[in-house]
C-alpha cells in the first residue's frame, strides 16, 4: 500500500464535484490501527485512480473499455435520476433525487407522480430506490426508499404505497412507512436498494454506512448491513438472529460500506456490489450472517491515504468475489434474462458511474468472471432490463447535465 501525495489529494478534493460535498464527521475509533480522520469533502465517485499496491491476483476485475457495440437512442430526459423500474404493462417508473417521482407511458408520455414523502435531498441523500411488489399486478403497491428528514438530520427509510391511476393522474396512496435505519445524523452513503427474495414473500434491503466507519461493524446499528424484513417492515423469520431482537434481528449480512446493486439470480444466489473507498469496489456473493468486512479490510485505501489492510489479511471477512482498483463506482446492477441479447443471457449487468461504463460480469454457480466494460462515455447511474429485451439505462446527471433516459438495441 502506499499514501497519497498531499499536493495529489488538493487535486482531487478540487476536482471531486460530481455530488455535493458530504459534511464532516467526527473522527472514529478504528480497531485496527490509530484513529481514522473525518470524512471530508470527497465523495465516492471521485475521478478514479490507483491508490495501493494491490497485486494483480485471482479476482481482480478491471478489464480494458472498449467501443459499446450497441445501437444507443436518447428516450428521455430526468433531472439527477436515481433509479428505474418497469411495472408489468410496459410502463417505467423513475426516481429523481429532489423528491419527484416519474410515470412513464409505453408512448414515451412522462408525468409526475403525486403523494411522495418528503425527503432530505442533497449530496447521496433524496428519493432513492423504488420496486414494484411482487403481486403488483393485483395490488399495485410499490416500494420507495429515500432519506427522510429527521429532527437531527435524516435517517434512511423504507416505505410501500399503492399506485393509483386515475383520470387526473398517478397518485401513491395509503402510504406506510415499514422501517428505519435510525442512528439519524449527517452524511451520505445510504446504499436503498431493494430486492424481493425469489418467492416474493420478503425483500432484503441494503443501508450504506453513511461514511461513518465503525457502525458498520456495529450489531446495534443498522447501518453498513443488508437487512431482511417481510413486506410488512418486521425481520423476516429466518435472519441469523432472527430472535435477538431489535437491528440484529433484521440483519442478514453485515460489514458493507456502500452497496448499490443487490440481485438474486435464478439459482437463488444474492450478489452485491458496492462502493468502497478510494479503490476496492466489491462485488459480493451475500450469504446469511457473514461479516464482509468494512472498514476493517478493503483492497482500497481511505481518501485520506490512511491504508487499509487487505482482505487476505482478515480471513475471517469475507472477501469479495470480484473488485475493482482503479474504482469504477458501482451503480445499479441487473441479472439478464432477455431475448434481444441472448448471448448476454445469465451474466450481471453494472452500471459504473466514475467509470463511464456498462459492466458484464459472467457467472459459473458462485465464480463471477469480468468478461467487458463497453464504455458509454457518461456516468451511468442504474439499468434495467425492458420486456423486449433492451436494456435501459439512467445517466446521473449529477453535474448538472446528462439525466437522459437511454435505450440499448441490436446494431442493425
Amino acid at each position: 500500500m502506499r499514501q497519497l501525495p498531499v499536493l495529489l489529494m488538493l487535486a482531487l478534493a478540487a476536482s471531486s464535484c460530481s455530488v455535493q460535498p458530504q459534511q464532516e464527521a467526527p473522527p472514529i475509533a478504528n480497531p485496527a490501527g490509530p484513529a481514522l480522520p473525518p470524512v471530508t469533502s470527497l465523495p465516492d465517485n471521485a475521478p478514479a485512480g490507483t491508490v495501493k499496491n494491490v497485486p494483480a491476483t485471482t479476482g481482480r476485475a478491471n478489464v480494458p473499455r472498449t467501443p459499446s457495440p450497441f445501437a444507443v437512442a436518447t428516450i428521455g430526459q430526468f433531472n439527477e435520476p436515481f433509479a428505474l423500474a418497469f411495472l408489468p404493462d410496459g410502463r417505467l417508473l423513475v426516481t429523481e433525487k429532489a423528491g419527484a417521482l416519474k410515470l412513464r407511458a409505453t408512448d414515451g408520455q412522462v408525468t409526475g407522480v403525486r403523494g411522495v414523502p418528503p425527503v432530505a435531498a442533497g449530496g447521496q441523500g433524496g428519493l432513492l430506490d423504488i420496486a414494484p411488489a411482487p403481486d403488483f399486478a393485483e395490488s399495485h403497491r410499490i416500494y420507495l426508499s429515500y432519506s427522510e428528514p429527521r429532527a437531527s438530520g435524516s435517517s434512511l427509510a423504507l416505505m410501500r404505497a399503492v399506485l393509483t391511476d386515475s383520470g387526473s393522474g398517478a397518485t401513491l396512496t395509503k402510504p406506510q412507512i415499514l422501517w428505519r435505519a435510525g442512528s439519524d445524523g449527517v452524511g451520505g452513503q445510504f446504499g436503498a436498494t431493494i430486492a424481493f427474495a425469489p418467492d416474493g414473500q420478503s425483500l432484503f434491503l441494503t443501508s450504506g454506512e453513511r461514511q461513518r466507519f465503525m457502525p458498520a461493524q456495529d450489531p446495534d446499528q443498522a447501518l453498513g448491513k443488508i437487512v431482511h424484513l417481510s413486506l410488512n417492515g418486521r425481520p423476516a423469520p429466518d435472519n441469523p438472529m432472527a430472535g435477538a431482537g431489535g437491528v440484529k434481528a433484521q440483519t442478514w449480512s453485515t460489514g458493507h460500506r456502500n452497496p448499490y446493486g443487490l440481485v438474486f439470480t435464478p439459482d437463488g444466489r444474492l450478489w452485491e456490489e458496492e462502493m468502497g473507498p478510494y479503490g476496492g469496489d466489491e462485488l459480493n456473493l451475500i450469504e446469511p450472517g457473514r461479516n464482509y468486512g468494512w472498514p476493517l479490510v478493503s483492497n482500497g485505501d481511505n481518501y485520506s491515504g490512511q491504508p487499509i489492510p487487505d482482505h487476505p489479511s482478515r480471513p475471517e471477512f469475507a472477501a469479495p468475489k470480484l473488485w475493482w482498483n482503479p474504482s469504477i463506482s458501482p451503480g445499479g446492477m441487473i441479472y439478464y434474462s432477455g431475448a434481444m441479447f441472448p448471448e448476454y443471457r445469465g451474466s450481471l449487468l453494472i452500471a459504473a458511474l466514475s467509470g463511464e461504463s456498462l459492466i458484464r460480469i459472467t457467472l459459473d454457480g458462485a465464480t463471477a468472471t469480468a468478461a467487458e466494460q463497453w464504455a458509454m462515455e457518461s456516468r451511468i447511474r442504474d439499468v434495467a432490463q425492458a420486456p423486449d429485451g433492451a436494456i435501459w439505462l439512467l445517466e446521473d446527471g449529477g453535474r448538472g447535465a446528462g439525466g437522459k433516459l437511454l435505450r440499448l438495441s441490436r446494431k442493425k
